[in-house]
């Protein structure tokens, strides 16, 4: 059985504003069907189409704005990087020059205080010496660590050769080495003979020879230890200038200091007299170095 055909129609009446004529046309109705569905579809693709430009048009300024934000991170990890560099310098330059310091001081070992001279600790494993623009930024925070433990190393064994030449400081501060008053030695250190009973006798320091009441100053930085009259050298004055030393000055007429009095070098102490075993108004003056007499000459360096 045939299908009845829809023989219906529009028609579309079309009035010009300049002439007379009036348009008549005809549209079969599957047509105008066709024409609205087609319509319809254009309209949703062109939405979809415009949907989609506008997606675009997001995502390309979102990458814009990272490809910004990655570009300043590069800069920023090649910042550091350069800056890690030049930390790694420093800290070369640091042990060189503490290797150096060590190796001059070498000699001056303190057995007691068990100073090592060589380097603190074992040195770290050294660095990565590729540039800075080709080193993976994931290896930076081990770098940084590395320099970081690098640098307590360096800060510990600085510290130590401080405290050594802290203490090298002090020990030169306590050495007797200026005279200890003015005037003319009129007997050395060593073996002379006696004025008393013409024999040979050690003498165990310098006998400075100058006027009743003249000045006696400390040679060095140091602590009273005695003050007091001694059998020969009458009265006498002993100072402890720490590290083993200490100087006694004999023969003197007074003093100007107490016992357990702290000194300092070029203080006047006592003053010179003639007590004791003496022929005429002199100092007499002694080191020692661990109770052992020394020439005072060779603490001297005026």
């Amino acid at each position: 059985m045939t299908k009845p055909t829809d023989s219906r129609q529009y028609t579309l009446i079309v009035v010009s504003d300049h002439s007379q004529a009036v348009r008549k046309f005809r549209l079969p109705r599957p047509w105008l069907k066709r024409g609205l569905v087609g319509t319809g579809v254009a309209v949703v693709v062109g939405l979809l189409t415009l949907t989609h430009y506008f997606t675009l048009l997001s995502a390309a300024s979102e990458n814009r704005v990272l490809k910004e934000e990655n570009a300043q991170l590069k800069s920023q990890v090649l910042l550091v990087q350069e800056k890690v560099a030049h930390v790694q310098s420093t800290l070369e330059r640091v042990e060189r020059f503490d290797a150096k310091l060590r190796s001059a001081v070498t000699h001056l070992q303190d057995s007691e205080r068990n100073l090592a001279m060589g380097p603190v600790g074992a040195p770290e494993a050294p660095a990565s010496s590729a540039p800075a623009s080709s080193e993976s930024p994931m290896a930076l925070p081990g770098r940084i660590a590395a320099l970081d433990n690098e640098a307590h190393r360096k800060e510990a064994s600085l510290r130590e050769l401080s405290e050594y030449f802290e203490d090298q400081k002090s020990m030169l501060a306590s050495t007797p080495s200026v005279w200890p008053t003015q005037g003319w030695v009129t007997s050395d250190f060593g073996a002379r003979m006696d004025p008393y009973n013409a024999d040979r006798s050690m003498h165990q320091g310098l006998d400075i020879s100058t006027p009743h009441g003249q000045g006696v100053i400390t040679p060095s930085d140091g602590t009273v230890v005695f003050n007091g009259t001694e059998g020969g050298y009458g009265k006498v004055l002993v100072v402890d200038h720490g590290y083993g030393v200490k100087t006694r000055y004999g023969h003197l007429s007074e003093t100007f200091v107490r016992l357990g009095e702290k000194v300092a070098r070029g203080q006047k102490i006592a003053a010179v007299g003639n007590t004791g075993r003496s022929t005429g108004p002199h100092l007499h003056y002694e080191v020692r170095v661990n109770g052992i007499p020394e020439n005072p000459r060779k603490f001297i360096l005026e």
